[in-house]
């Protein structure tokens, strides 16, 4: 066997192998540049304005968590915006806290329900 022969193959097996993960680390970019804009277009962006009343998504861990209890908190009153998607909520009783916009959802109080008349029929009437 000549030693020139074999280093000249170990070579081109390392240039073989570098080009190799060269490609696999571009495709793997490229993978991750197309997840992004599809998650990207498919998160929903809401626009708050300052005295809106909002619902806060309850994120905190429970041992016991109730199947229909309801994950959401609130109304509260958008009190001040922040930049990048911070908002400042307000509850009834005044106090004041900060959190990421992504965790509340507009509240749409309906005005009608409240007032609405309940008529009741019973069987042994009718």
């Amino acid at each position: 066997m000549d030693w020139s022969e074999a280093a000249e193959q170990r070579l081109n097996g390392l240039n073989e192998l570098d080009e190799f993960l060269l490609k696999a680390y571009e495709i793997s970019a490229l993978y991750k540049e197309k997840m992004k804009k599809y998650h990207d277009n498919k998160i929903e962006k809401w626009e708050f304005m300052v005295g809106d009343l909002v619902l806060l998504f309850n994120s905190r861990l429970r041992l016991f968590p109730g199947k229909l209890k309801s994950k959401w908190n609130g109304p509260y009153l958008v009190t001040q915006l922040f930049p990048q998607g911070a908002v400042e909520l307000e509850t009834k009783e005044g106090m004041r806290f900060k959190v990421n916009g992504q965790r509340i959802k507009i509240y749409f109080r309906h005005a009608e329900s409240a007032n609405e008349v309940i008529e009741v029929y019973h069987l042994d009437e009718v």
